[in-house]
C-alpha cells in the first residue's frame, strides 16, 4: 500500500481509489526530479479543453490517472484535459481531477500538484459533477515540490501525509489545525489591477496603502501562479487568495475552472475553518452550468473572505469593519 490510512473508515472503495491516486503521485514526484533528464515535461503539447496551453506532463499525468483508475470504483471520469466524461465501469463513484496544476511552473522548478474531488455516482454522468461542492465525498491535492504531501478531506477536518522518498509510501502526520485567523498575506496577480472589477481594486488598493491606509495595518503580496502552492501556504499559515473575474474577453467569470479546482480547494479550506467564495457567495453552494465552467475564486482566512464580500456591498464601510466582528 502507498498510502497509510490507519485509523480511518473510508470503505474498501474509497480506500481503493485513494491508494490508487498516490501511486500515481509517487511516480509524478519521480519523473518531475528528472525533468530534463529523460525529456523536457514542459514542452508545449497542443491545448486542452478549455483552450489553454497543455505541457507534456499534463498529458502524462492525466493518462497515468486514468490507467490506474480505470478499474477501480470510478464509473465516470471527468478532467481538465478531457473534453467529455469517461465512462469506466459501473462503480459507485465519480471523480474530477485536474491531473497536473500549474504547469507553467514545470520548467522554473516551483511547486505544482495534481487537484481531485471524489463524489458518489448520481444517476447520469452529468448529474453526478454538476451538484454543489458541498455534496463531495473527498476532496484534496497532492503537491510536488521540495517535499511531496498529500493533503485531503473526506468531511471531518484536514488531514495530511508526505512521501517516504526511501519507501514510496506516504505517511501519515498530524491533521492540520484550524487556519490562522490573523494574517498579513495576501495573493492575487496584481498586474491584472486595472481590470479587476471596483469592489477587488478597492479592497486592494486599501491593504496596499498599509499603515497608511484605512486598514492601518502593513500587508504582504504573494503570488505563485500555482494554485496547491498558494493553497499549501494558505492552510499552513493562513492567508488570503484572490483570482477575481475581470473586463477581459474570456476572464469575465475568471480562469479557474468549478470542478476541477475550486470546488475541491473550497471543500479543503472550509474543513480546515477557512472559508471560499466567488467573491461573494460560497463556493460549495454554487452548480457549475457545464464540465468545464469557470468561477472567480477567493478562498482562505474566513474574516478577510468575509471582509472581501462586504467590499461588493459599501466597499469605504468595509475597510473599517473591526477585525472582531469578522470572526461571527
Amino acid at each position: 500500500m502507498s498510502l497509510d490510512l490507519t485509523g480511518l473508515s473510508l470503505g474498501p472503495e474509497l480506500t481503493d481509489v485513494m491508494q490508487r491516486l498516490t501511486q500515481v503521485g509517487a511516480e509524478l514526484q519521480r519523473l518531475i526530479a528528472r525533468n530534463g533528464i529523460d525529456g523536457d515535461l514542459g514542452a508545449s503539447a497542443g491545448t486542452n479543453a478549455g483552450g489553454d496551453g497543455q505541457k507534456a506532463l499534463d498529458v502524462l499525468a492525466d493518462e497515468a490517472f486514468m490507467a490506474a483508475l480505470r478499474d477501480s470504483a470510478v464509473a465516470y471520469y471527468a478532467s481538465e484535459e478531457q473534453d467529455d466524461i469517461l465512462t469506466f465501469g459501473d462503480g459507485s463513484l465519480a471523480l474530477a481531477i485536474d491531473p497536473l496544476d500549474g504547469s507553467s511552473n514545470i520548467d522554473v522548478n516551483v511547486s505544482i500538484g495534481t487537484i481531485f474531488s471524489i463524489y458518489a455516482k448520481a444517476e447520469t454522468a452529468e448529474a453526478s459533477f454538476l451538484r454543489p461542492g458541498s455534496e463531495q465525498l473527498a476532496a484534496g491535492y497532492m503537491i510536488f515540490g521540495p517535499q511531496c504531501s498529500l493533503i485531503a478531506t473526506f468531511g471531518q477536518g484536514v488531514l495530511q501525509w508526505v512521501l517516504d522518498p526511501n519507501t514510496g509510501r506516504f505517511e501519515r502526520l498530524a491533521d492540520l489545525p484550524p487556519m490562522a485567523p490573523e494574517t498579513s498575506e495576501f495573493a492575487i496577480n496584481a498586474s491584472n489591477k486595472r481590470h479587476w472589477p471596483a469592489p477587488i481594486q478597492a479592497f486592494i488598493d486599501h491593504l496596499i496603502a498599509g499603515a497608511d491606509g484605512p486598514r492601518g495595518r502593513n500587508f504582504n503580496m504573494r503570488w505563485i501562479a500555482s494554485l496547491v502552492a498558494e493553497t499549501h501556504r494558505i492552510l499552513k499559515r493562513g492567508g488570503v487568495f484572490l483570482y477575481p473575474g475581470d473586463s477581459r474577453r474570456g476572464y469575465e467569470r475568471g480562469r479557474l475552472r468549478h470542478l476541477y479546482e475550486c470546488a475541491p480547494i473550497a471543500f479543503v479550506v472550509t474543513q480546515a475553518g477557512g472559508a471560499a467564495t466567488d467573491g461573494y457567495h460560497p463556493i460549495l453552494d454554487a452548480i457549475p452550468d457545464s464540465l468545464h465552467a469557470r468561477t472567480p475564486f477567493v478562498f482562505g482566512t474566513a474574516p478577510k473572505v468575509r471582509r472581501i464580500a462586504r467590499y461588493h456591498d459599501h466597499p469605504e464601510e468595509a475597510a473599517l469593519i473591526p477585525d472582531e466582528e469578522l470572526h461571527r
